[in-house]
């Protein structure tokens, strides 16, 4: 059965694409419900809200983060796809990595949420995704590896791995600092009974409560906007491939600046005749190994002369078929990862660099696109999400981590180097663990504080750290075969 169509949805097509976005619809449920019990685990320990107050003032404002989000995590994750999946996401192989991927983040969240363990739905996405590229490339009889885009994979890691380091040390020095120029010993006392703080304690936490739901909700809720798009693209492409302008004179800019790099790309020698099957091995073999051939920029220069020569061929952009749709995306998302590696070598210098980096530009309306009405499904999602299964993480954060209670100072300062943390890395575009992140600035602010730590409790987060990554790389690569054979084996 291949899912890549012309545009007519029929009856198995439409029950794929309503299965497809329910499964990535409750990855986001379950994301809400595992991730947000960070955000509101202070406000509701220390009393400053009610749960009922706080999930649903934090689930509000994940939604109102995701609904403002710029799409940049979103396609982060996807460029951490396998490239070939990436370029076919509309076959069997590219369905049943979808479906491989959002089964096995939820059935890993689930597992962690119900032993009240804090992991990262970022860690489970990431070691699904490894999992599914080893299994294709084993499946395709490939070597160790290949399929796996390992280049954007090192880079997302270090950031994932870096950040509750980060965490840990900025929150123990923001305790530092506050114990310095605040001196209101009410700020550094732990809740009594259900009694809430003084008032200008509870705005603060409730301030930064709102700032670390915000924040997840602009991050976290990405991760299924892109998934969400690979599904849409994959089974309507007439409508979902490309956000094309309504007439040719839109696409005037990006037919002009393919033109501007063909000189830059023709200094290299042709290592013979090339064919769009042969560009598409070359320049799938450098996005995911990073190490450049000798017919790396022929095939980048052949792609970009069959992109400028289609988008200058045609009379309006509904003379393209769903086919070349979903061919021009393929290719334009060969060259903008091509572009983006060769820019960072030293190939070519500055002024070079700069006419190639103007054409990623032009693509990115073209591709990098989220309709309104999947940020509000995926919003939906996390914030109802937001408002169910907080409780048995909220007790490890406020309870599990150091041997003394937290206090109003503490929750405050892991909370805002959460936020800014988070804020950042949305900015930049990559994904990080909210998570990880809060846990580990509670356990600076207990270190700081010399309130010691319960080695248990850290000793099954870091497990839960440690086992997410290899865990969802097994589960994902299982779910794959599986799914990749009962698709070709029995929907077929």
């Amino acid at each position: 059965m291949e899912f890549l169509f012309d545009g007519s949805l029929g009856a198995a097509t439409l029950a794929a694409l309503i299965v497809a976005l329910a499964v990535a619809l409750a990855f986001e449920f379950v994301n809400g419900f595992h991730d947000t019990a960070n955000a509101v685990a202070t406000v509701i320990y220390t009393n400053s809200l009610t749960p009922t107050q706080a999930v649903v003032w934090s689930g509000s404002w994940n939604f109102i983060g995701v609904l403002l989000s710029s799409g940049a995590v979103a396609f982060g994750i996807v460029a951490l796809l396998p490239v070939e999946l990436i370029l076919h996401v509309g076959s069997d192989a590219g369905f049943a990595m979808i479906f491989a991927l959002l089964l096995s983040a939820i059935i890993w969240n689930l597992g962690t949420w119900y032993f009240g363990l804090p992991a990262s739905s970022s860690h489970t996405l990431i070691g699904s995704i490894v999992g599914v590229g080893l299994m294709n490339a084993h499946i395709n009889r490939g070597g160790f590896g290949e399929g796996v885009n390992w280049g954007k994979l090192t880079e997302t890691m270090v950031v994932l791995l870096t950040s509750p380091l980060i965490g840990f040390a900025a929150a123990a020095l923001l305790l530092v600092l506050a114990r310095k120029l605040i001196r209101d010993p009410a700020l550094y006392r732990s809740p009594e009974g259900k009694a809430p703080p003084p008032l200008w304690i509870r705005g603060l936490l409730v301030l930064t409560c709102t700032g670390v739901s915000f924040a997840h909700g602009s991050n976290d809720g990405q991760k299924g906007m892109g998934l969400i798009m690979l599904v849409l693209i994959g089974l309507v492409p007439v409508a979902f491939a490309l956000h094309l302008p309504p007439s040719t004179a839109g696409l005037r800019p990006v037919i002009e600046a393919s033109r501007a790099i063909r000189p830059i790309l023709a200094r290299a020698p042709s290592p013979g005749m090339l064919d769009d099957a042969a560009a598409d091995t070359h320049l799938s073999r450098y996005l995911t190994t990073g190490k450049p051939d000798r017919a790396t920029v022929p095939a980048l220069a052949f792609k970009n002369d069959s992109v400028g020569a289609l988008l200058a061929g045609i009379k309006s952009v509904d003379d393209l078929s769903a086919a070349q749709r979903s061919r021009l995306r393929r290719d334009i998302y060969l060259i903008d990862g091509a572009i983006g590696r060769l820019i960072k070598t030293n190939l070519v210098n500055d002024a070079e660099a700069a006419a190639l980096d103007n054409l990623r530009a032009e693509f990115e309306p073209l591709t990098n696109h989220i309709p309104l009405w999947v940020k509000v499904a995926v919003a939906v999602a996390l914030g109802l999400g937001t408002m169910v299964g907080w409780k048995r993480i909220v007790v490890t954060i406020g309870e599990k981590i150091g041997k003394s209670h937290l206090t109003y100072a503490q929750g405050a300062s892991a909370e805002l180097v959460a936020m800014g943390t988070i804020g950042f890395a949305d900015s930049i575009g990559v994904p990080v663990s909210t998570t990880h992140i809060l846990a580990s600035g509670i356990a600076g602010t207990m270190f700081a504080n010399h309130s010691g730590l319960q080695r248990e409790t850290l000793r099954n987060i870091l497990l839960a750290w440690v086992l997410t990554v290899p865990a969802c790389m097994l589960l994902g690569s299982v779910l794959f075969a599986g799914f990749l054979f009962l698709i070709l084996n029995v929907f077929g």
